[in-house]
């Protein structure tokens, strides 16, 4: 469940920052409450799921392979948008890279986690980030972030209600 919340909360950052123009002002609102309440929610399975089961330790999901991967994000992600400024890209490129990176890193925790499902947001926010930079170089500059930032967010909210939700049903686990 911690891996769902912090899924969680990128999704609702990813939204956030990014429901913006093309969008009509209303609808970028409405999304952004939606992606909160949406995270609110899956605070909520994570404290059902912690008491329920009496323990929110990662345990061996963040160990040494996740920290390889994500250190590995890490460095991707800023050497990543220190070279695409470098290279003058225009600023809606940074989502894009960080959806691409962010979707990477769920493929490659999969063998690690020994968690397949979490390749599916994997391929997709790795498709949006790879949609995002191709049109950065495009006149459709202004939906990057709708494109990779906004239907990332979605993406990661929705898989983390979804797994989230089974966590909560499912019977408590038996010392």
């Amino acid at each position: 469940m911690t891996g769902l919340l912090v899924g969680a909360v990128f999704g609702a950052v990813f939204v956030v920052v990014n429901a913006q123009s093309p969008l009509n002002t209303v609808t970028a609102n409405l999304l952004r409450v939606v992606a909160c309440l949406a995270a609110a929610s899956v605070v909520a399975m994570w404290i059902m799921t912690a008491r329920k089961e009496r323990s929110v330790a990662g345990g061996p999901l963040f160990g040494r392979g996740y920290l390889i991967v994500v250190a590995a994000e890490v460095i991707l992600l800023f050497g990543g948008i220190r070279v695409l400024a470098a290279w003058e890209r225009p600023e809606q490129t940074n989502v894009a890279w960080v959806a691409f990176v962010v979707g990477v890193h769920f493929i490659a925790l999969a063998p690690i986690w020994k968690d397949w499902r979490i390749t599916v947001p994997g391929v997709v926010l790795t498709l949006l980030g790879a949609a995002g930079l191709v049109l950065a170089s495009t006149a459709a500059v202004a939906w990057v972030p709708l494109i990779s930032g906004v239907l990332s967010g979605v993406v990661l909210l929705t898989g983390s209600l979804t797994f989230g939700w089974r966590a909560v049903a499912r019977p408590a686990k038996v010392a």
